[in-house]
């Protein structure tokens, strides 16, 4: 099924940056910034996006403008996809991350974009925060601060996955717009 699992644990990651991140500068408000989506494959991942987006156009005035899905769950995104974000995105939500591997790399995802001066918001399951905290130690980014949901969030329904997107769009808002560093935001 998968060719490749990381470890978020073991080995050094691939980025040479050093020094620590700097999370990329929050806007004030929302309203009228572009969204981006970024999906994982993981099941109900896209509908939970999608929701989540739903909320923030409605509440927030935010204007989704690209949803994409990463091929895989174990890597970062492609370069591609990556720039299309960076390229059309004021901001990006990421995830869901609702395994140790997905969560890693959704936090991966996040620390890409924010060097790259987009702020992000990833969410994770909060059955796999050691994962996503490896993972942002691993990338220079101790205490990388993120979302965490409710697990297990596969095996929702259509109702339970706009539930909980909605449950989670203020601990989004506050991340997107608030420098905070602190980890594992709670939804």
């Amino acid at each position: 099924m998968f060719e490749t699992i990381i470890d978020p644990t073991v080995g050094p990651a691939e980025s040479t940056e050093t020094g620590g991140l700097t999370l990329a500068r929050r806007p004030e408000r929302l309203a009228g910034l572009r969204l981006g989506l970024l999906a994982n494959t993981k099941r109900n991942a896209e509908q939970f996006l999608a929701d989540v987006g739903r909320e923030l156009a409605d509440r927030y005035g935010i204007v989704p403008v690209v949803a994409v899905k990463k091929p895989n769950i174990v890597e970062t995104a492609p370069a591609e996809l990556m720039a299309e974000l960076t390229e059309h995105c004021d901001i990006v939500v990421a995830g869901v991350g609702d395994c140790g591997s997905c969560s890693a790399s959704a936090v991966a995802d996040g620390i890409l974009l924010e060097q790259a001066g987009i702020p992000a918001a990833v969410i994770v399951s909060d059955a796999f925060t050691v994962s996503a905290n490896a993972m942002a130690g691993l990338r220079n980014a101790p205490g990388y601060p993120y979302v965490t949901t409710p697990h297990p969030v596969a095996n929702l329904t259509a109702e339970g996955v706009q539930a909980r997107a909605a449950q989670a769009v203020p601990a989004i808002v506050a991340l997107l717009t608030e420098p905070v560093m602190a980890a594992a935001t709670p939804a």
